[in-house]
């Protein structure tokens, strides 16, 4: 499995910016798909975003139109830009690969996890 290490996260005012990256330990290989999950404490671990091997997107509905999910193969990291934060993000958003062309929705379709970045709203 592939060795994914996220960061970028921290403490944030509502309507800031935060840039998640994910740095994998050897090339993402542009035939996988990314994606990035959160959990926040209490509820499930719940999608984010996706992104397929030509970098087509999908969000989840409480996320489209704030953040942007995008990968660099030759430099090994995905990345998520979370824009127009509001509390109710804050959780810590790990990012996982899926050996398959296409992003899913669904956590188990990942075969590689990061261990996750703390990202706080602050109202």
């Amino acid at each position: 499995q592939v060795q994914l290490v996220e960061s970028g996260g921290g403490l944030v005012q509502a309507g800031g910016s935060l840039r998640l990256s994910c740095a994998a330990s050897g090339r993402i290989f542009s035939s996988y798909s990314m994606g990035w999950f959160r959990q926040a404490p209490g509820k499930e671990r719940e999608f984010v975003a996706g992104i397929s091997w030509n970098s087509n997107t999908d969000y989840a509905d409480f996320v489209k139109g704030r953040f942007i999910i995008s990968r660099d193969n030759a430099k090994n990291t995905v990345y998520l830009q979370m824009n127009s934060l509001k509390p109710e993000d804050t959780a810590v958003y790990h990012c996982a690969r899926r050996r398959f062309g296409n992003p899913s929705r669904a956590a188990g379709e990942y075969d590689s996890w990061g261990q996750g970045t703390q990202v706080t709203v602050s109202s």
